[in-house]
């Protein structure tokens, strides 16, 4: 069992901050959304599920034995991928808010 530093710490404590954010968004979803608000909430959890598969990869990148190559590349590639998914969710929802905020 490999020892934890304080990062595998704040990877579990951002795991179930994650998951209460979805838990957040799915609880406090309105029938009479605009369809901007709609996209911020859909923006908003597409940033904590990629997030979540981030968390859960980078956890399990440290249980896998290295005899396990394939599985090992397979985990750290889907972590990357999720890790720039991510990223493209969080810088696309403040332009989305700008560009409703400025009509053409």
């Amino acid at each position: 069992m490999p020892q934890l530093s304080w990062h595998d710490y704040l990877m579990v404590f951002s795991f179930f901050a994650a998951i209460a954010g979805i838990g957040l968004l799915f609880s406090s979803s309105q029938a009479s959304e605009s369809d901007w608000e709609i996209t911020d909430r859909v923006l908003m959890l597409m940033t904590f599920t990629y997030w979540l598969v981030y968390c859960a990869a980078a956890g399990l990148q440290r249980f896998i034995l290295p005899e396990w190559e394939m599985l090992l590349w397979s985990v750290k590639l889907t972590g990357v991928l999720s890790y720039l998914l991510t990223a493209a969710c969080v810088l696309s929802l403040p332009l989305h808010r700008v560009s409703v905020r400025q009509p053409e």
